[in-house]
C-alpha cells in the first residue's frame, strides 16, 4: 500500500511539473517599444495554457486565421481590454496580433510542442506596417 501511494504521488507531482502555463502581457509601452506583447515568441507544450493579461487598455488577441495557425484550429479573438486565455491542443506555430495595433507591430508567435511543420504557411501571412519588418525577423528566429 505504501508503494502504491508513493507511486501515485510521484505520478501526480510529475503531471503538474509537465504542465507549464505562460503569461504574456498586452502593453502600450515597454522601454522604447510601443504597442507590444511582452513576449514576441513563446514556446509551450501541447495542453499548456497561455494567459494574456491586459496591462494597458485598448488591446486584444486574435489568431491570424489565414495561414497563421495549424490546420484544424478554430478562430480565436478576445474582447478589447480583457484578460484572456487559450489552451493549446494542436501542435504547430500560431501567429497572432492585437487587432487595433497589428500595423504598429503588436504581433506574437506561439510554438506548440516544438512543432514547426506549418512554418512554410506562417511565412505566407500578410503583415502590415511595422509588423511586416518585425515578423520577418521573428520568423527567422522560430
Amino acid at each position: 500500500m505504501k508503494s502504491f501511494l508513493t507511486t501515485a504521488l510521484i505520478v501526480l507531482w510529475g503531471a503538474q511539473a509537465i504542465a507549464a502555463d505562460t503569461t504574456i502581457e498586452m502593453l502600450n509601452k515597454k522601454g522604447k517599444e510601443r504597442m507590444l506583447f511582452s513576449e514576441k515568441i513563446a514556446r509551450v507544450n501541447v495542453g499548456d495554457t497561455v494567459f494574456w493579461k491586459a496591462k494597458s487598455k485598448g488591446h486584444n488577441v486574435e489568431f491570424i486565421m489565414k495561414n497563421g495557425v495549424p490546420d484544424g484550429v478554430n478562430k480565436f479573438k478576445s474582447k478589447l481590454n480583457k484578460d484572456t486565455q487559450y489552451k493549446f491542443t494542436v501542435p504547430g506555430i500560431y501567429a497572432y496580433w492585437c487587432t487595433p495595433h497589428k500595423s504598429m507591430g503588436m504581433i506574437g508567435f506561439i510554438i506548440v510542442g516544438d512543432n514547426k511543420e506549418n512554418l512554410a504557411t506562417i511565412k505566407k501571412v500578410k503583415f502590415f506596417g511595422k509588423s511586416k519588418k518585425l515578423a520577418k525577423g521573428l520568423i527567422e528566429k522560430l
